[in-house]
């Protein structure tokens, strides 16, 4: 129980599930993808522009599908697409075999962060860090386990 936590608030406190946790995916990801699309900017194409940003060393273009591929669970092809996109907007560009980020494509992260920070802060503010770890926690146990799942259901 967190310092900001009553005992009676505790008991009626609704348990997570997979309902729950869902709910809390879109209710947040439909926020970020109207900010997103402010910015002509889709969700996938967030996320694979990201991946070639944060990466640690130049990824081809069949590593940036896998890693996405691990983080979305989507469709290899849609993913390749998302890639063909980016790369037809020059916010990626070949580079031999490699796939990287151009200034024009980290400038946009930068920008999508930027706009994305607020809203953020409005939606996760003031959850104490005891509850935000009970949290994390939970989540990464639950991603763990649903990845093994995914692997066992795709293998």
């Amino acid at each position: 129980m967190s310092a900001h936590t009553t005992p009676a608030a505790a008991s009626t406190a609704p348990l997570a599930d997979a309902r729950s946790l869902g709910l809390a995916h879109y209710a947040a990801r439909g926020v970020l993808e109207l900010v997103l699309a402010q910015h002509g900017t889709t969700f996938q194409q967030q996320i694979a522009l990201r991946a070639a940003v944060t990466a640690e060393s130049p990824r081809t273009p069949e590593e940036l599908v896998a890693q996405i591929r691990g983080s979305l669970k989507a469709d290899p092809a849609d993913i390749r697409a998302t890639l063909d996109e980016l790369r037809a907007g020059k916010l990626l560009v070949e580079d031999g075999a490699h796939l990287l980020p151009s200034d024009a494509g980290r400038e946009l992260l930068a920008t999508l962060a930027a706009a994305t920070a607020p809203v953020s802060a409005r939606v996760w503010g003031g959850i104490s860090p005891d509850d935000l770890a009970a949290a994390g926690r939970v989540l990464a146990l639950v991603t763990e386990r649903a990845d093994a799942e995914f692997a066992a259901l795709t293998a």
